[in-house]
């Protein structure tokens, strides 16, 4: 194999790993990053911890990446999320599994995955310079060339790796230029779109419960057309615009695609309990409290401040006796309490999404080598690509996976 000289734009996941492989296999390598750190991004996913991969079987990996997942199978039968583990391993990152097969740091440190990566493409002589933002890919006779910076500097490269991530968190350096750049060369760029993102609800009782987390519940989502798309437990967060957390935004990715306006969701505050089982833990508390008022009775059912809210949501005054709720009052709680429905008018905007749907056309890349087809030397990984996957470290496998692909076949 004759070696090359290897631009890598990004220093994410995606780029680290491609210009890591590259270097070990003894390409001279250099990354540039418009940050003056790597891997911001990685750094506040999941909540700090990174959710860095899944320890699921293959065929699920693949279920779990609804954004054109079949793309992936070559890149993963490559380097799979049980590859990822491995490797991790072997640079002394120590790994533990948890619900739903997520796999993090033992640490619960996102910093610690970030300072493995930094030191694998180092270890192997690849070069990152911070601050160095690309501005141009330049092409010769459908070839990659080499690279222009922002600063005006030209790199002579003969293989560049796009590695830029998406549209989502902008702050963290995800700014569009990779799809600009692609652009450019002829390649096309699908919509992107905001996936695994909070949703903004036509009812404005939210507000009130602002901050309030609602743990062990499920959530339930029909699409527009009344069609149940997402059923799961867990967790959610109620918003001055609508609602999020890990539940929702796992929700989000289901009716992307169908449209956000119009779907419904429903919480089911008490799935352990059947609807019989409810109305007499109802019944219960009714007779506990039967001398006070229907809002000083509530306290062992609901959260506090959700109280309030659930009353209005009843139309029952707050000031009626307990001993004068009736039947029909008492099953009309039991419905409310196993469904409470919201209206979803949008999603909040992408620069919120935690991760972009869209992207570079899979169509144009090579899945074997993350290559581009319509120009040599040019490859694409991560975010960037027209893939995506709902949560539970499936998208950072993606990363990893591109990268280690487009750097294994420079």
């Amino acid at each position: 194999m004759s070696k090359k000289l290897v631009g890598i734009i990004g220093a994410g996941p995606a780029g680290l790993m491609a210009a890591g492989r590259a270097a070990v296999l003894g390409h001279k390598v250099f990354v540039f990053e418009k940050n003056k750190k790597a891997c911001r991004k990685l750094m506040i996913t999941g909540k700090g911890r990174c959710n860095i991969t899944n320890a699921c079987p293959q065929d699920e990996l693949i279920r779990n990446i609804p954004g054109n997942g079949r793309f992936l199978y070559s890149s993963l039968s490559r380097f799979s999320n049980h590859d990822i583990i491995a490797f991790l391993n072997d640079l002394g990152v120590k790994l533990k599994t948890e619900r739903g097969n997520r796999v993090f740091p033992e640490s619960d440190r996102a910093f610690e995955i970030c300072e493995a990566l930094i030191c694998y493409a180092a270890k192997n002589r690849a070069a990152i310079r911070y601050n160095s933002s690309a501005k141009e890919i330049l092409v010769e006779e459908g070839r990659v060339k080499g690279l222009v910076l922002d600063n005006g500097e030209f790199w002579e490269l003969d293989a560049v790796v796009v590695a830029t991530g998406g549209l989502s968190y902008p702050l963290t350096g995800s700014t569009g230029d990779g799809y600009r750049m692609a652009q450019v060369l002829g390649h096309t760029v699908i919509e992107p779109k905001p996936s695994l993102v909070p949703l903004e609800t036509v009812e404005t009782w939210v507000r009130q419960v602002s901050g309030l987390t609602l743990k062990n519940i499920v959530l339930a989502v029909y699409d527009p057309g009344g069609k149940k798309v997402f059923e799961e437990m867990g967790e959610m967060l109620f918003t001055h615009f609508g609602v999020s957390g890990p539940l929702v935004l796992s929700a989000s990715r289901h009716i992307l695609d169908r449209g956000f306006s119009g779907s419904v969701l429903t919480i089911d505050m008490k799935p352990a309990l059947s609807e019989e089982a409810l109305d007499r833990r109802i019944q219960r508390d009714f007779e506990k409290f039967s001398r006070k008022h229907f809002s000083n009775a509530l306290h062992e059912l609901l959260p506090k401040s959700f109280i309030p809210v659930f009353i209005q949501l009843m139309e029952i005054p707050p000031d009626k006796p307990v001993n004068q709720i009736t039947r029909q009052e008492r099953q009309r709680m039991v419905s409310l309490l196993k469904g409470i429905r919201l209206t979803v008018s949008k999603s909040r905007p992408i620069a919120e999404a935690i991760v972009t749907a869209g992207g570079i056309k899979t169509g144009e890349i090579d899945p074997r080598t993350m290559e581009s087809r319509l120009v040599k030397g040019l490859y694409f990984a991560g975010e960037i690509i027209d893939v995506d996957a709902y949560t539970g470290g499936f998208n950072l496998t993606i990363a990893l996976s591109t990268g280690y692909t487009a750097g294994s076949s420079i």
